[in-house]
């Protein structure tokens, strides 16, 4: 593990009293102002607990969260050309889909949706967060979520929450190193530009939505900015099951009803994973065929959700693949220069050097299946036995290999519920949200859409807040 460090943003010596006082007052403004989450150990519909965050803002290096922010809208066009081209989903994904159950039925889904005919000006709207770490001083890409991209709707309250510590630890001067974050109203703002491409006035807004979600508070932030935006709009919120089993229907011009309710977007905060599909009857499955086939502007669609797949991801960081997304040499520098190390386990040469690389060096590598979510990759000597288990077996294609790595270790407080707060070394990861709307034919809409900065232990293989690894955080920018 990295032994470069950074200094924390400010004195974190603090006195029990001093110590004890802060993090009270922090908690407290945490609660009140929704920075939270339904407890997975103490469920009720009728509570919630603050979410873990740290105590102060992260140092982070001002250069590369510039670089990254600049990059984003350079990232959303590359997802858009590469949804919107199917022999390249089509060659990348081959392998993948003999092997990954869920990815090959995401990709029939596709496949049946191309072969009906989709209208070249049906638009799509994509919601993303592209994930960096620090390597030493470089930002590097972790990985591009294309579907139910979490914590836009929370990490505005996080950037609020640590101006109002810095101002209580008497650090009002240095309120301009936390820059201001519109994630939620950014990706809001999103929505309602598709709602009002669709152009039908008494049309939703629908959410999909897990059966129990935890993460309420962000979501609901969603629902509330929405109405703010535009008070005539209607958000309602349903799982695929319901509309699965006769809670959704297609009319003849293929529009998407719903209790009655026109369709005129469908944001997923569901339906990435497979445990997401697990009726015997395979009614999900059947809701999602039935959405991708209305009118309906899909957030994301189904090709906007394979265009962020780890195998996508991998084969992109090969020599000569960007180049056959974009043929401008100066985008195609710009994003190589923040991939790592990704490659292939395919069961060919290529795969069995990079499974033989990982088997000798486990600790230097992530083994990554085709899953969203967090909790999934694969860390340390686990990496190198898997890959032995896995030696001959065509499931190996269902992975990639990435380089682990190495961010800097900062010191900070992190605080969770019905814990004591802990001083700790930490890692972070930073993501940059961007929204897109477009058709086959043009780009309507690409902007920046704000940031999350998500803190772990730094000891911590995973750091997803929602899978209760991480805590939420936010930069404070630096001069390194």
């Amino acid at each position: 593990m990295s032994t470069i460090r950074l200094e924390p943003c400010v004195s974190i010596d603090f006195d029990s009293s001093t110590l004890d006082e802060i993090v009270t007052k922090a908690k407290d403004w945490a609660l009140m102002h929704g920075v939270c989450m339904r407890s997975r150990q103490n469920f009720s519909p009728d509570s919630i607990n603050f979410a873990p965050f740290v105590l102060v803002p992260s140092a982070f290096p001002k250069k590369e969260f510039e670089k990254a922010i600049e990059l984003q809208t350079l990232v959303n066009e590359m997802i858009h050309q590469i949804a919107n081209n199917y022999e390249f989903l089509k060659s990348t994904l081959a392998i993948t889909n003999t092997v990954d159950p869920f990815t090959a039925q995401l990709f029939k889904i596709y496949t049946t949706v191309q072969e009906e005919g989709v209208s070249q000006e049906e638009c799509c709207c994509g919601l993303f967060r592209c994930d960096y770490m620090l390597d030493r001083d470089a930002v590097r890409q972790v990985e591009i979520n294309t579907i139910a991209s979490s914590f836009a709707g929370i990490s505005t309250r996080v950037t609020r929450l640590h101006r109002f510590v810095m101002q209580e630890l008497s650090h009002g001067d240095k309120l301009q190193q936390i820059p201001e974050n519109n994630a939620l109203e950014a990706l809001c703002g999103g929505m309602l530009k598709a709602w009002e491409i669709y152009n039908q006035p008494q049309a939703v807004i629908l959410f999909i939505i897990e059966e129990i979600t935890y993460n309420i508070c962000d979501q609901r932030f969603h629902e509330f900015e929405i109405r703010k935006q535009n008070p005539n709009v209607r958000v309602i919120r349903r799982n695929l099951t319901q509309l699965g089993r006769g809670g959704a229907s297609l009319d003849a011009e293929k529009k998407l009803i719903v209790d009655g309710h026109e369709v005129a977007v469908i944001y997923f905060r569901c339906g990435y994973a497979p445990d997401q599909y697990m009726s015997a009857d395979g009614c999900e499955w059947d809701a999602r065929l039935m959405m991708e086939r209305s009118k309906a502007i899909k957030c994301p669609s189904i090709s906007y959700h394979l265009a962020g797949t780890k195998k996508v991801q991998q084969v992109l960081a090969d020599p000569g693949n960007l180049e056959r997304i974009f043929d401008d040499p100066d985008k195609v520098a710009r994003l190589r220069d923040v991939f790592t190390g990704l490659y292939s386990l395919d069961l060919d040469e290529e795969g069995d050097r990079a499974a033989e690389m990982a088997i000798q060096n486990p600790e230097k590598y992530v083994l990554k299946p085709q899953r969203e979510g967090g909790g999934n990759n694969v860390y340390g000597e686990e990496v190198g036995e898997v890959l032995k288990k896995l030696k001959g077996n065509p499931e190996r294609a269902s992975y990639i290999l990435m380089d682990v790595i190495k961010p800097p270790l900062l010191q900070n407080w992190m605080v969770r519920p019905s814990t004591q707060p802990m001083r700790v070394d930490t890692l972070s990861e930073l993501g940059i949200f961007g929204v897109i709307i477009g058709n086959a034919k043009e780009i309507l809409h690409n902007s920046v859409g704000g940031h999350m900065l998500r803190t772990k232990i730094h000891t911590a293989n995973e750091g997803g807040v929602a899978a209760g690894l991480g805590a939420l955080d936010s930069p404070f920018l630096v001069d390194l």
